[in-house]
Formats: C-alpha cells, sequence, structure tokens
C-alpha cells in the first residue's frame, strides 16, 4: 500500500513513558507533561493508567490527574485499563475522553502483567467493550506482546488475528498491536497490519512500537505501509513495561516525527516544541533520555 496522507500520533509518555521510571513525579510535572505534548499539537494523549499503585506506584494519582488535565475539546485523552475495576475507576471520573484496554497475546504475560490468560482477557475485554458501545462511550483494545512474548517466545500471528476478530465482535472504536518487548521488524509489522487489514477491512487500526533493539521507527514505516492511521510514541522516548524484562523505550515522538515529516506525511504536531519536552524531561526524570532528535537535531536546512 502507500503511504497515508495524513495520521495521528498518540502522545503515551504521561502513561506507558512514566510507568516504568524509578523517578516518580507529581501529579504537577505530569500535568505539565501533558501541556508540553497540547503546546505541541499533539490532539490523542495517553495520560494515565487505573492500575492497582502498589503493582504500578507512578500511576498512583490517576484520579488527581486526570482532575487536572485542560478540558479544550480538542484533544481526546485516553486511560488505559486492565480490567473491569479499572474501567469503573475511569468512567467516575468523567474527565476522559476514551478507555484503552489492554488484552494479552500470550497466557503468561497476561498471567503475569494482569493476573488473566489470553481466553479470560477477551472475554473480560469483550465485557467492557460491550458496555462502552451500548452507552455511547469509546472503548480501544490494545493486543500486548504481538510480535513476541518475553516468557513464550514467538507468538504465532494465527492467534493475533483470531484474538483481534474476537474483540471486533464487540465494536472497539479501534485494534492496535503492540510490540511490547521491542522485537518486531519491519516484514513481520507488515505482514501483521496486512492480515489485521483483511480480515478486519473497516477497523481502525493503530500500532505501538518499542525502540528496545532499534527498529522501532522502520517499524513504524511498515505500519503506515500496512494501512494504520495511528501510532503511538513517547515524547523522549522514554518507557517500558514493568512486567516485561528489557522492554525498555517507546519509540521517541520527536524522532517519529522526523520520519514522517521527511516522509511528507501531515499529522499536525510541532517538531521543535517536541525536543523542547524531551529536554524538559531530562532534569525531571535525573537522567538523559533515549531520544536521537535531541541529540542530533532536525534536518540542517541552511548549510554553508
Amino acid at each position: 500500500m502507500e503511504m497515508p496522507a495524513e495520521v495521528t500520533v498518540m502522545e503515551v509518555s504521561p502513561r506507558d513513558g512514566l510507568q516504568n521510571e524509578d523517578q516518580l513525579l507529581t501529579t504537577e510535572q505530569k500535568l505539565a507533561l501533558v501541556d508540553h505534548a497540547l503546546e505541541a499539537g499533539c490532539k490523542r494523549i495517553e495520560v494515565t493508567s487505573f492500575v492497582h499503585p502498589g503493582r504500578v506506584p507512578q500511576m498512583a494519582d490517576a484520579e488527581a490527574v486526570c482532575l487536572g488535565l485542560p478540558q479544550r475539546g480538542d484533544v481526546r485523552y485516553t486511560g488505559l485499563i486492565l480490567n473491569q475495576r479499572g474501567y469503573d475507576r475511569l468512567r467516575a471520573t468523567e474527565r476522559l475522553d476514551e478507555a484503552g484496554l489492554v488484552v494479552p497475546a500470550s497466557d503468561t504475560f497476561g498471567e503475569r502483567n494482569q493476573g488473566l490468560n489470553v481466553a479470560d482477557g477477551i472475554a473480560m475485554a469483550q465485557a467492557v467493550l460491550r458496555h462502552g458501545a451500548s452507552s455511547g462511550f469509546p472503548v480501544q483494545v490494545t493486543i500486548a506482546v504481538a510480535f513476541g512474548c518475553p516468557f513464550e517466545g514467538e507468538v504465532p500471528l494465527e492467534r493475533v488475528v483470531e484474538i483481534a476478530s474476537r474483540l471486533a465482535e464487540a465494536d472497539p472504536v479501534e485494534i492496535a498491536l503492540a510490540d511490547t518487548i521491542g522485537v518486531g521488524v519491519p516484514a513481520q509489522v507488515y505482514e501483521a497490519f496486512a492480515r489485521l487489514r483483511e480480515a478486519l477491512p473497516d477497523m481502525p487500526l493503530r500500532a505501538h512500537f518499542h525502540d528496545t533493539r532499534n527498529t522501532g521507527i522502520a517499524n513504524a514505516y511498515a505500519a503506515l505501509q500496512a494501512g494504520v492511521s495511528v501510532l503511538d510514541a513517547s515524547m523522549g522516548g522514554i518507557g517500558g513495561c514493568p512486567f516485561a524484562p528489557n522492554a525498555s523505550g517507546n519509540i521517541a515522538t520527536e524522532d517519529l516525527v522526523y520520519m514522517l515529516n521527511r516522509s511528507k506525511v501531515e499529522h499536525g504536531v510541532d517538531l521543535e516544541t517536541l525536543i523542547e519536552g524531551a529536554r524538559w524531561l531530562e532534569p525531571v526524570l535525573g537522567k538523559p533520555v533515549p531520544s536521537m532528535l535531541l541529540k542530533a537535531g532536525g534536518f540542517p536546512q541552511d548549510q554553508p
């Protein structure tokens, strides 16, 4: 397929970016990070997750973050949930525009990540999705470890397509595939999304990549070629999964935007503002961030 003319960038640094960080940010710092994303022009932002604070301490103030979000009307705020209880907490805030479910593609990861095997994860998700559809509240779903599991190894593509098809029966607003541990490669990504597009031709698709093995941006490009319309990314390239060994950073939003700019794909996000946000993050986290654009800058337009 040809590259799309326009895509949406989902900024995930306030949730997936921070959840694995040792340095606990205050609610005010998290809201400042959201403000950086808003200033850059991001229109979809994953702001927090509703999980047990003992397992993910960084997300203990989920309700407080939601309460402080600027209500602008032109931004789609998302919260991540792992189960019915998380969904109920998210809905009770009355501040978010969307819920994002996670369903595992392997039993072992699912049991360690959210206490559910694949079958139970699908059943839980179908119940939440149907409630969202019946109540008019958007709920999307991400299939985790879709390109490889840290505990079981290869994940058959047929299983991923079957999970997606089962989830589609409950009317999600979008289905995403996540390379949770950063093992995917472009050929694999293209095939997976092409198969998903064939099986579910009318379903909006999203992709979530980690740059653990330096393939994240290439995978994003392959996903676009396969018809994906939304790409997740994290300012500064921060992030990781607390329940997946060595699952380091998401693709950096500024690195992704640089690729989109040079590929003539519209997205509505300002590169220099993203770089400023990544620069702001370093002293807040007390360490360098993985972003390549923060180090190299954009394309040198004016050469001597």
